[in-house]
This record gives structure tokens, sequence and C-alpha cells, in this order.
């Protein structure tokens, strides 16, 4: 390959839509180290099933879908990630649900964890989506810009408010945006 060539092909190949360079900084990253963004995480992984078992109460963890013990070290391993980056949350928001109070719990020792019911599920209630999605765009819309919080929750409300598909651990960092929505600024593995 001439010089000409090898020079197209690799300014191509840096250009290339997908691709970024290795030494770029992660806009998810960028973002989170700034006032008014938010990590909105689903909870670690829990012990097989979909949804929850029959007549399972939010009162009652033991009723509930949990964490597995797999899911509680990757909560932990998270919120080590975290701290070693030096990601510094203002506050910390979780679903009722048991398996996002313990992520949360696991990830920030220490640091209260407030439940805060437009992370709740609707994974059994369809109807909910539109009311619930509508009410924690509006609590983004309520934050404070100077504060950086983390939030738990469920793969169907991350969907819903942003159209990201995570799995069980995944985040994504979100920003509120000037016409009362929110928008996704990327992923980020809260874990490495």
């Amino acid at each position: 390959m001439n010089r000409r060539r090898f020079t197209f092909a690799a300014g191509a190949a840096l250009l290339a839509p997908g691709r970024v360079h290795p030494d770029a900084p992660d806009p998810a990253r960028v973002a989170l180290r700034a006032s008014g963004c938010a990590l909105l995480m689903r909870h670690a992984a829990t012990e097989p099933g979909i949804g929850d078992p029959p007549g399972y109460r939010l009162d009652t963890c033991s009723s509930q879908r949990n964490l597995s013990p797999a899911g509680r070290e990757q909560a932990r391993r998270a919120g080590a990630w975290l701290k070693q980056k030096d990601f510094v949350f203002d506050a910390v928001f979780s679903s009722r649900w048991c398996r996002c109070v313990d992520t949360a719990a696991l990830m920030f020792p220490g640091q209260a964890v407030e439940v805060l019911e437009a992370l709740n599920s609707f994974f059994e209630d369809g109807s909910a989506r539109e009311r619930q999605t509508a009410a924690l765009r509006s609590w983004f819309g309520t934050l404070d810009g100077s504060r950086r919080v983390a939030l738990v929750t469920h793969q169907v409300n991350i969907l819903a408010l942003t159209g990201d598909d995570l799995a069980m651990g995944g985040a994504v960092v979100v920003q509120p945006d000037r016409h009362g929505g929110v928008r996704s600024v990327g992923r980020i593995d809260p874990g490495g």
C-alpha cells in the first residue's frame, strides 16, 4: 500500500461512524462529572425469574425477586468503581422494590437512600407507563442543576424514559433538557 492510500485509510478509519479515538474522553463520564446530570441505573443481577412472584408485597422483601449473591457483589463493585473514579453523588434515589434499594445501599454505603415513587416498576401494570414516565420527567425538571444524583430503578422505567435497554447493573447518564424532557448522554459501565 502506498503512503497516500495508507494515510487516507487511516484517516477514514478514525472518522468512521461509531468509532471513537481511544484517547478521546467518554462523553458520559465527562457529563457525569458536571452538575445537573444523573446516573440512572438498573438494579444489579437478581435471582432467576421475570417480574416478581405471585402475591409479592412491597413491604416484604422475602416475597419479591431479590438480588442474587452475584448481584450483591456486582453492586459493591459498581460502588467501588464509582468511588475510585471520584464520582460523587449528592443524593441517591431508588424504587421501592428491595432489589433496587439493596443495589443503591450496597453501592453507596453510609449514604441515605431515598425512595422516589416515580422510579417504581410498572412491569405488571403497563397502564401506569405514561403517567410514571411523565412524573419522572417532571421530577428531573425540578432537579437543582448543581446537584449530582444517582437513581436505581427497573428496565421498563429506563426504556420508557430514555429508550436505553440496559442489562441488570447497567447504567446511563441522563440530563434534563430545556424542553421538559430528559436526554441520554451515554451509557456507562459502573464496574469497569
